[in-house]
């Protein structure tokens, strides 16, 4: 049986030259019915195989590297002939495939090199990002912990902290003024959509009241006056809600966002600038003199941040006051005169009010959706 085996296998024999390429006899034809070959030999065969082959100590070694024989391959001493020694990963490599049957890709080594060094840079950059945040973190929180505790020294401007305080005071105060003003609103809302009702039911008991009917006439004529006039006082009373709304929750958040940057900018500041004051103290080696080199460096750079901030700050505070009294004036007055033309019943007055302030009234039944939204 190993002797009908090793003839067969001896026909299929893939011939190699001294360079290791393929020579001329069919590709994959051949390969495939050495392939069928190998692969029909049940466990019964390939038993008797390593029984009756030959043994190991009288196989010769099989050379790949340089200085062997011209053909590539020492033949046995029991088996004449040249072995047949099939490599699946041969098929793998003629079609295409890697082991497994997955498909090779080949790419480029210059990209594949460009894209590693692309990755590497990138990769430094973020670490050198971290790197630095960690270390402004640290030095800031230690600032933070040495003031509030009473150990280290802060960088103070007693006139600009006194301007930030009346305007968080002041904001403050408006945010209650605001919170009152749309309460106000909601309630003289509900008050003119009840007066509007209650005209609508006086009118119809009008018309089906007949020994009634002038008594109702007449108070509904009064209740869609009041409802006239209290949708005035409403449009009035919105805009006044809308600019004091402007005002606090934009103009006066913005200087307050200018003004955090700038706190943070100062704590950076104070932080660097107890540090060089630390290094200063110490030694003036070599190594000294490069970290306060450095430090003197840093300190530079968050002092003239802090120093434009300051600035940014100051001046965003002086427009925000003019802007303030600007606003607040108009509003105020014409919350005033649109109040008192109101309860007074002065209805020309109020009109004219509202004239005055560019109060547009939005008309009847504008907030109810349209016939097409509803659907």
């Amino acid at each position: 049986m190993a002797d009908s085996i090793m003839s067969k296998a001896a026909t299929m024999e893939i011939p190699i030259n001294s360079n290791g390429d393929t020579g001329s006899l069919p590709e994959d034809d051949s390969l495939e019915q050495a392939a069928q070959v190998q692969w029909s030999i049940d466990e019964k065969d390939l038993q008797q195989v390593m029984v009756s082959g030959p043994n190991l100590n009288e196989t010769s070694i099989v050379s790949g590297g340089y200085g062997g024989p011209a053909g590539g391959i020492i033949p046995t001493s029991s088996i004449k002939g040249p072995a047949v020694r099939f490599n699946p990963q041969y098929l793998d490599r003629r079609r295409g495939t890697g082991p497994g049957g997955w498909p090779m890709h080949h790419s480029p080594s210059n990209s594949g090199l460009a894209s590693e060094e692309v990755s590497r840079g990138v990769a430094v950059e973020k670490l050198d990002s971290v790197k630095k945040w960690g270390i402004n973190t640290y030095k800031c929180t230690k600032q933070m912990f040495s003031e509030r505790f009473g150990r280290g020294s802060r960088t103070v401007d007693l006139e600009l902290e006194a301007q930030i305080e009346v305007l968080r005071e002041t904001k403050y105060k408006y945010e209650n003024i605001l919170r009152l003003a749309t309460a106000l609103t909601s309630h003289f809302h509900n008050m003119v959509q009840t007066q509007q009702a209650l005209g609508d039911t006086f009118a119809d008991l009008s018309q089906k009241s007949p020994e009634l009917q002038d008594e109702f006439g007449y108070n509904a004529e009064t209740q869609k006056l009041l409802c006239k006039n209290g949708e005035a006082l409403l449009g009035a009373i919105n805009f006044f809600v809308s600019s004091i709304n402007t005002l606090v929750n934009k103009t006066m958040e913005d200087t307050l966002m200018t003004i955090k940057l700038y706190e943070n900018a100062r704590l950076e500041f104070d932080a660097y600038r107890s540090d060089l004051e630390e290094l200063s103290l110490g030694p003036r080696d070599a190594a000294a003199m490069v970290r306060i080199e450095m430090a003197q460096h840093e300190y530079q750079i968050h002092r003239d941040k802090y120093e434009r901030l300051r600035s940014d700050v100051t001046i965003k505070l002086k427009f925000l006051e003019e802007n303030k009294v600007k606003v607040m004036h108009k509003q105020l007055l014409l919350f005033h005169n649109a109040i008192s033309a109101y309860f007074a019943g002065n209805q020309q007055q109020l009109e004219q009010t509202l004239i005055q302030f560019n109060v547009k009234l939005k008309p009847p039944g504008s907030d109810k959706p349209s016939w097409l939204e509803e659907q």
